[in-house]
């Protein structure tokens, strides 16, 4: 069984604290426990609700219970503070404990135990129409690090990209590649192939914006590849496989990849579309308008600027919403648990989906929601060519990331600055991106992008990089007293590595990967005060082994949050 020295200490108090209450004859009403101020205590909780039920003051109540908390393993003491009762956690107890989880688990210290429930987690699947642009930079980077905090957590998972190779887009840019010369398009800002076939997609756009002709001929198409016409829809498939093939190179740059790929045309062309239509229609509160169907979303609550939500055309063919029922339908079959990343434009079009979902006594994914990264002068839109490719954005980063690495290790060779500034760009784009909650904007600049100094990539990559260095100078060493460890600095950094596996649990379960990375720059940023406070190499050979053991510790639990965030994790910077 994994241990989870954090979990233990949480699992102590409340059994200390229930056995107290009970004492007073107060029910135990489950109160959430708190972080204090590290003067006060390690823990607390409010009395409010026990004070309410008792008619009591918060404060009498605090100072009653206090003296019937006894000293644990864990739970050295308890003291009473206004309404609230601080407990302090023995730092002797908790660096045995924590140490010897660490010694035991190894690097998979902070695993949670193998669940049963299979995880779906569809993220990015952005429309091959054109490279991946910086808006959209954070569906791939929040989707791959919470697939990666979910697995860590002990979840069984599958990660799957949607790729929307059919419908009115793809067909256009299928027009475009098919009726238009070189010379009809402008030149593209890359031989890759996302960015060799996106003028073709923004001429066809415009085309069609402008030319009812060109208008009719894509319809044309849509209906002859929903009638059944397999080569046609393979070849408007074929087309969206080129741009996905740059599309993945890009991701796989970054760190990204997929265990399985879901392409929108097997619906059609595995008839899987033709049935959900037909259930729609069945529904009691499918209507129709000119020979359209459609759900008026107004009596659920959902609420647009359009409240009727259309499954079909006026020809019978499908749009988007059905299609995106029908690989829901799929997709509930392969999985227990779906979680879909999406940005927050598609709240509407998720409410919509969740409740036709409803209505034919389906099961829900579930969302996670986040704000567009957007630049300083605008927003960015693929169909008007308008864009920053995260090609652009890697390689500005790597080549940023070069020139601090060259002024700070001139004497390195060019290929070893190459590849540490490889790692350290990426983690720079990636952790710029992760360590901001989802749900909060950001508006992307340089100058926050590529940071190198305070709450940044390259700050946990060098503390990472530093615990190597003081385990390669200090050589074999066999794990000290943890009760040596008695430093603040030292009680402070043991605090932080016992949290790591309840930090892991806690973000895979709300989804907020967000909170790794707030866990991880606190790791880094107490180890450099331990650092700074406490010499390793140069103690007593006692306190050295302890504090090596420490270090290691650190080693461990960096890589892993590192690992956790898809940030390489350099031995050396």
């Amino acid at each position: 069984m994994a241990r989870d020295p954090w979990a233990a200490v949480l699992a102590e108090a409340e059994s200390l604290r229930t056995r107290a209450v009970l004492s007073l004859s107060i029910p135990p009403i489950p109160v959430p426990f708190e972080e204090p101020d590290e003067t006060l205590g390690d823990l607390a909780f409010a009395c409010f609700v026990y004070a309410k039920r008792m008619q009591q003051a918060p404060d009498v109540i605090a100072s009653r219970l206090a003296p019937l908390i006894p000293r644990g393993k864990f739970i050295a003491s308890a003291t009473a503070t206004g309404g609230y009762v601080n407990l302090r956690v023995d730092p002797a107890a908790l660096a045995s404990e924590t140490l010897g989880a660490l010694r035991t688990a190894g690097e998979a210290y902070g695993a949670g135990e193998p669940g049963k429930e299979r995880v779906l987690l569809e993220h990015t699947s952005v429309n091959p129409t054109g490279p991946i642009h910086v808006g959209r930079a954070r569906n791939p980077v929040i989707g791959d690090s919470l697939a990666r905090i979910l697995r860590k957590a002990g979840f069984p998972l599958t990660t799957e990209y949607l790729v929307n190779d059919v419908g009115r887009q793809m067909v256009l840019l299928y027009w475009g590649v098919t009726h238009l010369k070189p010379s009809d398009v402008a030149p593209p800002q890359s031989a890759k192939e996302d960015h060799a076939l996106l003028p073709y997609y923004v001429k066809a756009n415009e085309l069609a914006e402008n030319d009812p002709n060109v208008n009719q001929e894509v319809e044309a198409l849509i209906r002859a590849f929903e009638g059944g016409d397999a080569d046609l829809t393979k070849a408007i498939s074929s087309v969206s496989r080129q741009i996905l093939s740059g599309i993945l190179q890009t991701l796989d740059r970054i760190g990204v990849a997929f265990d399985r790929f879901f392409w929108e045309s097997d619906l059609i062309l595995q008839g899987k579309i033709g049935p959900v239509i037909e259930r729609l229609k069945a529904l009691p509160v499918v209507q129709q308008e000119d020979g359209a169907y459609y759900i008026d979303m107004a009596p659920f609550g959902v609420k647009g600027r359009e409240t009727k939500w259309f499954l079909t055309k006026r020809d019978g063919t499908s749009l988007y919403p059905t299609r995106d029922i029908a690989y829901h339908i799929d997709k509930f079959t392969r999985c227990d648990l779906a979680i879909t990343v999406l940005g927050e434009n598609h709240r509407l079009e998720y409410e919509q989906l969740c409740t036709a979902l409803k209505l034919l006594g389906e099961r829900l994914a579930e969302a996670v929601f986040y704000s567009y990264v957007v630049l300083p002068e605008g927003k960015m839109q693929t169909r008007r060519g308008r864009i920053v490719a995260m090609d652009d954005l890697i390689e500005e980063a790597v080549a940023r990331a070069q020139e601090e690495v060259r002024k700070r290790r001139p004497e390195l060779p060019e290929s070893q600055m190459r590849e540490i500034a490889e790692a350290v760009g990426i983690a720079a784009l990636r952790y710029n991106i992760v360590r901001v909650q989802a749900e909060k904007k950001i508006t992307f600049r340089w100058e926050e992008a590529l940071n190198f100094e305070g709450n940044s990539a390259p700050f946990l990559q060098y503390a990472h990089a530093r615990t190597r260095g003081i385990l390669g100078k200090g050589g074999p060493f066999e794990p000290g007293d943890p009760a040596l460890l008695t430093h603040p600095e030292e009680a402070r950094l043991m605090k932080l590595l016992a949290r790591f596996p309840h930090v892991i649990g806690k973000a895979a379960e709300s989804r907020r990967p967000h909170e790794v990375a707030t866990f991880a720059y606190d790791v880094a940023a107490q180890f450099n005060l331990f650092y700074r406070d406490c010499p390793v190499l140069t103690a007593d050979p006692p306190l050295r082994a302890a504090r090596l053991g420490l270090v290691d510790g650190t080693r461990i639990v960096l890589q892993g949050a590192l690992d956790c965030l898809g940030l390489p994790a350099p031995h050396e910077m």
